[in-house]
């Protein structure tokens, strides 16, 4: 009988590890995760702290939510706040690596982070996020979790909310951007230090690029558009610009 590929063996391993892992807490991590139905008054809190608005399930333009999903998330829409196959990749690749490399966190997952867990995911914090997860999900439609999530995410240097970033790098209201500036904004919340383009406008390009291209990959967008989006230039501050 011939052996499965080394990459099922792998994949098999790393199933059986995250059952293990997680099977026995799992009604424990239930039971003593908060049960998610304050999250739009924690979204609420977190965005006044910030000084910025909170967005409504309406508010986010669908461009913005397309570039986000193909760069973060591009099982979002049919995932229940787990996307298993992200975890059990993520996972594959940390044993191989002998690593904590990948994170394989949903949108949903970031969002329970940030207004529950204090924005760390590490250890217990890892495994409460998934529960919280899938309570958020069972609470909210998808379009107000991006929302919520857009509201509070880092977007720069000590700037929260997409809202912020958009009046900040372009001085536009967030339905008032290009491909360009929406893809740029959906590339600086994975690493805002390293791609506020502000700070580093050679490193957000190529930030925008990567996903320009995973829209293309999700069809969210033909080539032709992205083309057309990476000639856009970086920051567009002019005096020409409508303001926020």
């Amino acid at each position: 009988m011939r052996r499965p590929p080394a990459f099922v063996r792998r994949l098999g391993v790393a199933v059986a590890v995250v059952a293990t892992l997680l099977a026995p807490s799992a009604a424990t991590l239930w039971i003593w995760t908060p049960d998610a139905s304050d999250v739009q008054d924690r979204v609420h809190a977190l965005t006044d702290s910030y000084g910025v608005p909170m967005l409504g399930e309406n508010d986010v333009p669908q461009l913005m939510a397309d570039a986000v999903v193909a760069v973060e998330d591009e099982h979002f829409y049919s995932h229940h706040g787990i996307d298993s196959i992200g975890l059990g990749r993520a996972l594959l690749y940390d044993l191989v690596n002998v690593c904590l490399c990948e994170g394989g966190s949903t949108i949903t997952e970031q969002l329970a982070k940030d207004v529950y867990l204090g924005g760390s995911d590490r250890g217990y914090n890892k495994l409460a996020s998934l529960a919280l997860a899938l309570k958020i999900e069972r609470l909210l439609t998808k379009r107000q979790i991006m929302a919520d999530y857009l509201s509070e995410i880092t977007t720069g240097l000590g700037r929260y909310g997409v809202t912020a970033a958009a009046c900040a790098y372009f001085r536009a209201p967030l339905h008032g951007l290009t491909l360009g500036q929406y893809a740029l904004l959906a590339g600086v919340t994975q690493a805002p230090s390293l791609y506020d383009p502000t700070v580093n406008p050679e490193a957000a390009a190529a930030r925008r690029s990567h996903v320009l291209a995973a829209m293309v990959s999700e069809r969210f967008i033909t080539a032709d558009q992205a083309r057309s989006a990476e000639a856009e230039p970086v920051l567009d501050r002019g005096p020409g610009r409508p303001g926020c």
